[in-house]
């Protein structure tokens, strides 16, 4: 059968029924959402019969690859530099990556990383870079290609061009509650970054209660098939699970984590970026050791943390935004430019220990302070979010502030007090707080989880 001659609702009453796809029907698929050919309704029909039935290995190979294809790709002839990227799966206070591309550039290794707006109850990196005054992220590739040689790194977003079928694709999973499919946000994540070309690739798979996979099999499972996607395809890939049982940092939002990102760039500290500076060297160094600038994850760490203590990357990362249209001037006073028009204060209802958090429900509690969106396109606020007071196991008295809220619009706190109400407890005995690293699954060990878990 030629492509010409499918039709979508064969498709989708062929996976609702649990059946395999062939590589020429998922190219189908993924080219009908890149020209847009196929309505929204039959593709997210597709969308939920996949949710449901899941892919085989096979399938989410040849998704993968139809969707990295579906549009132009990154060129890196004569750039001079190995090409590495790290994803995470989204968490709630994550600034990580605008720590980790100018600590890889300042490396001598080439960043194309490209990024996604929020999704569910996790911020979006474009959103938070486009509350820089100027920042650009829509550039043409030959742009970002420029961009990189002038300073080794650069942070945009998909442009029409670039992996167009995943742009309608995870615009429709956002919409139809289908985010949370290991198959569909392996596909997504990693037709984005193989489209980058890149040499090795650091994956952050979130696990925890902030997680989208709350399951750590779950996290398991999808770490492992996108280490085998990424090898398989030639690039050297690397999956660790991390903890997102309470917000990363100090600061959950759009402007508040650039914020939190160039203080941490400038060494300037504050006690709560502790669990985030840690995770972003440990990350760093993964990156810098697959790019085969350091022998082992260790050393590539410590390369990475001289190159923050030392200025390195912090100058990386200003000469990035200056050369994608941003005014770098706002960064000398970065809690000055945070003008919300109300705070409010969220204070502990017991004394105890801080023992627990829904992590996911402390997001949902950020967006709807004005950080996220209900739907595609709708505009998010630079300056809402909260401000981290306590972490877990930190003993707190009565009345202590656990959070400071912030919003343009004083009504949106009520919401968001009731979520971190139902989200945070307090107990007499500290509990155990799990560590930050879990598990690293890399090309040595991801079949031991495949061959349990899923068909071939």
């Amino acid at each position: 059968m030629s492509e010409h001659s499918f039709h979508p609702i064969d498709l989708i009453i062929k996976k609702r029924a649990g059946l395999e796809h062939t590589p020429e029907e998922l190219k189908f698929l993924a080219d009908g959402a890149a020209k847009q050919t196929i309505p929204p309704e039959q593709l997210s029909a597709w969308l939920m019969a996949v949710f449901q039935h899941g892919l085989t290995l096979r399938e989410v190979g040849a998704l993968t690859t139809a969707m990295r294809f579906s549009g132009e790709v990154f060129d890196h002839t004569g750039l001079g530099r190995p090409t590495v990227d790290k994803h995470s799966t989204g968490g709630v206070g994550d600034s990580t990556s605008f720590l980790l591309a100018p600590l890889a550039a300042s490396a001598g290794l080439a960043v194309p990383m490209i990024s996604g707006r929020a999704l569910g109850h996790t911020g979006g990196t474009l959103d938070k870079l486009e509350t820089i005054p100027g920042y650009n992220t829509q550039l043409s590739l030959v742009e970002a290609r420029r961009v990189m040689d002038l300073c080794g790194a650069t942070m945009i977003g998909q442009t029409k061009e670039l992996v167009p079928a995943d742009r309608v694709l995870y615009d429709l999973r956002d919409r139809t509650g289908t985010v949370e499919s290991p198959w569909l946000i392996s596909a997504s994540i990693m037709s984005k970054k193989l489209a980058e070309g890149l040499n090795g690739l650091v994956l952050d798979i979130k696990t925890g209660s902030g997680a989208f996979l709350t399951d750590p099999a779950a996290s398991r499972l999808l770490a492992s098939i996108m280490v085998d996607i990424g090898e398989r395809s030639g690039t050297r890939t690397v999956a660790l699970l991390t903890r997102m049982d309470q917000p990363l940092g100090r600061f959950s939002g759009n402007w508040l984590e650039i914020w939190e990102a160039v203080d941490l760039l400038s060494n300037r500290w504050h006690p709560m970026y502790e669990d985030i500076r840690e995770l972003t060297l440990i990350l760093a160094g993964w990156m810098i050791h697959l790019g085969g600038k350091a022998a082992t994850p260790a050393e590539g760490r410590e390369i990475a943390e001289t190159n923050l203590i030392d200025g390195k990357a912090l100058d990386i990362f200003l000469r990035m935004v200056e050369a994608q249209g941003g005014d770098t001037s706002v960064f000398d006073d970065p809690e000055k430019f945070h003008r919300p028009r109300f705070r409010r204060e969220f204070c502990a209802s017991r004394s105890g220990y801080l023992a627990h958090m829904d992590c996911t429900k402390i997001g949902w509690a950020v967006q709807r302070l004005g950080a996220g969106r209900e739907k595609a396109g709708e505009p998010v606020n630079a300056h809402a979010g909260l401000e981290m007071r306590a972490k877990l196991g930190t003993y707190v008295r009565t009345g202590h502030p656990l959070f400071t809220l912030f919003a343009d619009d004083e009504a949106l706190f009520a919401e968001s007090e009731h979520l971190i109400a139902e989200s945070v407890q307090i107990s007499d005995e500290p509990a155990a707080v799990p560590p930050l690293i879990g598990q690293v699954i890399s090309a040595d060990n991801r079949k031991q989880f495949l061959e349990s878990t899923t068909r071939t």
